[in-house]
């Protein structure tokens, strides 16, 4: 017989770990179900800019928000924004003033992470499958043969979700943009070129439809992201498994651009493709008994608005609140979530896709240059 639990939640990235944790606030236990075997199982990406209208908001309905304080990445809200020529055209120091304080991924993960009671996190559990039964009641299968059943199920399980086909046929589709994801380790003794020209917060290069993007870490490193306007296909023609082919290649498509700016690739000490992919704008389901969605499941978009962490967030939280203020009427309180959900994930989709034409099309250096200047083209 499956075991079951009365709300499971699956995937442990930072929107269900947001609506596990706010649920615990409110006296409400759900289950998290996550397919890595453990917190240590891989690296959680790069710096976030933590927005104090939904990241910040969700960390406060968490009663997370004071500890979060004490993780924010001192003057990482610096900004640089170049041109292929090394021409720096915006320069800003982090002055603490800024709504969107910097954390690196990691830590906001084990933030929440640790305010979770013991047993809360199923590791090692990899979903392939679920299915509706009855009475809005869900059973969800995973990769070893187990199952468990659930009143109300969450699908937290980012863009390619096994959840979502429950409420939705849509599937993400590529967006044109490939990135080739590099660290450079140690920056300031082994590569204090790269780190001087990144600076100390969020490095932005743009020019001939492509660029760089890069944050520097708290541990000394430097994130960077080669975003080039590529076919599909494209990534699959590098051969990732000999670095220095790989980078022969990647550079090859940024040639002509100071010697600077392509050392953030030609010094890399990792590389890792990654292809961009999006839901489509505005996507929505009717309402299903039993189930929904946050985060990237519901709404996986570009990240060149800076929403996607903020808003699985968020979810989170709002999901929680809604269903401890509809004790007993579980259907009441996702219509709830949805009808606000809907109409806010569309925005910040709308955005984030207005942002991708603006950086990679023709004239994305002026028109982000016009931007950060106090203009509206982006």
């Amino acid at each position: 017989m499956s075991a079951h639990h009365p709300v499971a939640i699956v995937g442990g990235g930072l929107g269900g770990l947001t609506a596990a944790r706010v649920l615990h606030v409110n006296g409400i236990e759900a289950t998290v179900f996550e397919r890595e075997a453990s917190p240590e199982a891989r690296t959680q990406g790069g710096m976030l800019d933590i927005h104090e209208e939904s990241g910040q908001w969700a960390l406060r309905a968490a009663d997370l928000h004071d500890d979060f304080l004490g993780i924010i990445h001192e003057g990482g809200q610096a900004l640089r924004l170049l041109g292929p020529d090394g021409t720096v055209h915006v320069s800003e120091e982090d002055d603490g003033t800024g709504g969107r304080p910097e954390v690196d991924r990691g830590d906001l993960r084990d933030l929440l992470l640790g305010s979770l009671s013991d047993g809360t996190i199923r590791w090692g559990e990899k979903v392939i499958a679920a299915r509706a039964l009855d009475g809005g009641r869900h059973e969800v299968v995973f990769a070893d043969g187990t199952a468990v059943t659930t009143d109300l199920l969450i699908g937290a399980d980012g863009a390619w979700s096994r959840v979502r086909p429950l409420v939705s046929d849509a599937v993400p589709s590529y967006t044109g943009i490939s990135f080739v994801e590099a660290d450079l380790l140690e920056a300031e003794s082994r590569h204090p070129r790269s780190a001087a020209v990144i600076g100390g917060g969020f490095f932005l290069c743009l020019g001939d439809e492509r660029g760089f993007l890069a944050h520097r870490e708290t541990d000394g490193s430097l994130h960077v992201y080669a975003a080039l306007k590529a076919g599909e296909g494209w990534l699959d023609t590098v051969d990732f498994t000999d670095p220095e082919e790989a980078k022969r290649v990647v550079l090859a498509r940024f040639e002509g651009w100071d010697e600077t700016l392509r050392g953030l690739i030609a010094d890399a000490d990792t590389m890792t493709p990654r292809r961009i992919h999006a839901l489509p704008v505005g996507h929505r389901w009717d309402r299903v008994p039993g189930v929904t969605l946050l985060g990237d499941a519901a709404h996986v978009m570009s990240p060149f608005a800076g929403e996607g962490a903020n808003l699985a967030m968020l979810d989170g939280a709002e999901l929680a609140l809604a269903i401890a203020a509809h004790p007993g009427d579980r259907e009441g309180a996702l219509a709830a979530y949805e009808e606000a959900l809907f109409p806010r994930s569309r925005a910040s989709a709308a955005d984030s896709a207005q942002s991708l034409d603006t950086m990679f099309g023709p004239q994305g250096l002026e028109r982000m240059v016009e931007f950060f200047a106090g203009g509206t083209a982006a």
